[in-house]
Formats: C-alpha cells, structure tokens, sequence
C-alpha cells in the first residue's frame, strides 16, 4: 500500500478531488491532511473522509514536530495541494523528490514568493495572455522552482475575469494532479 500524505491551507478542492479519486484504490491510501490553517474548509473535508489531520504553526513546522509526524505517517509522497507556506528545507532534505507541488499557472511564469491563487490568475488577465494552465512539479528549496513532472495548457483569450480563469484551470487541476500522483506512486 502506497501512503500519501497532503498539505492543504484553504478550501481544499484538489485535496477532496483527491481524496476522491483513491477512495476505492486498494493500493494507494490518504493518510492524512497536514494544515497551517485552522479556519480551513479542508479539515471539513477530512472528517467528512474520516481522514486524520494536523493543525500546525510556523515554529512547529520549522522545527522537528511536523518532521516527527511525518515521519509517524511514512508516506511514500507528500503532496502540496494548496499549501501556501514554504516547505522547510530540513523536510524536503527527509525526502528527496518524494514531495509535489501543483502550481496554478505555466512556470516558470507567475511562480515564486507571493504568486499563489487569485494573485496568479490575476497576474495572468492583467498581462492579457491567451493561454495558462498548470504546473506540477517536485518542490525544492526554492518557491516554484523544483523540476517539472506535468504541464498542462488551457486557452484563457475569452476570459474577461479572474474567476474565468480559476474555472478552467481548476478543472485541469482536477482531471490531471489524481493521475501524476498515481503515475509517480505507480511508476516509481
């Protein structure tokens, strides 16, 4: 049985997107979701999967308490989805190429410190580009700069706001982030 581990700080559709598709998997298991926000939708989501959680703060994931949790679980995989925070460099150190991030826009464009959610989508508008998409790839020290595994494009030129933007590209979110994790967890 493959373990993955999730980290999640708001509303958490790729975690119950994902949470869904491997709901009748018999070889990979949710085994918990990992947030920094306790006002967060996703821990709605983990009771009503009755998938555990951890509430955590800036010193406890910096420190050794989200590291000695982690480490409790085993994960095979530690998936970003929707995780704000940087990810400590002593954990990403536990496991090398073993955590994921999805990122809403084509990197290397609209990535790095402060580009996150609304703020890329509206980046993108502003900039009028035709198309965007999503990014999945492996994190490392730096924000949004870890190697590429998928990238998916969507056509954005009929898109007059940013919640245009969000739809579409949630939807490759929640088509294709399930299969990467599938095929690292499968393919090793």
């Amino acid at each position: 049985m493959k373990k993955v581990l999730l980290f999640a700080s708001g509303a958490g559709s790729n975690v119950e997107n994902i949470i869904q598709y491997f709901k009748n998997n018999p070889e990979i298991s949710i085994v918990g979701i990992f947030t920094n926000n306790p006002k967060a939708k996703v821990l709605e989501i983990a009771e009503k999967h009755h998938v555990p959680t951890l509430i955590f703060n800036k010193e406890e994931l910096s420190g050794g308490f989200v590291l000695g949790k982690i480490m409790k679980l085993q994960p095979d995989l530690i998936v970003l989805a929707g995780f704000l925070w940087k990810f400590p460099e002593h954990i990403i150190a536990e496991y090398p190429n073993r955590i994921i991030n999805i990122h809403p826009a084509l990197l290397p464009k609209y990535g790095g410190k402060g580009m996150y959610g609304m703020k890329v989508h509206q980046a993108v508008l502003e900039n009028n580009e035709k198309e965007t998409g999503i990014t999945i790839h492996y994190v490392n020290e730096h924000y949004d700069e870890g190697e590429f595994i998928f990238q998916k494009k969507v056509v954005i030129d009929d898109c007059e706001t940013p919640n245009e933007i969000v739809a579409r590209v949630q939807k490759l979110e929640h088509i294709h982030f399930p299969l990467v994790i599938e095929k690292i967890l499968t393919n090793p």
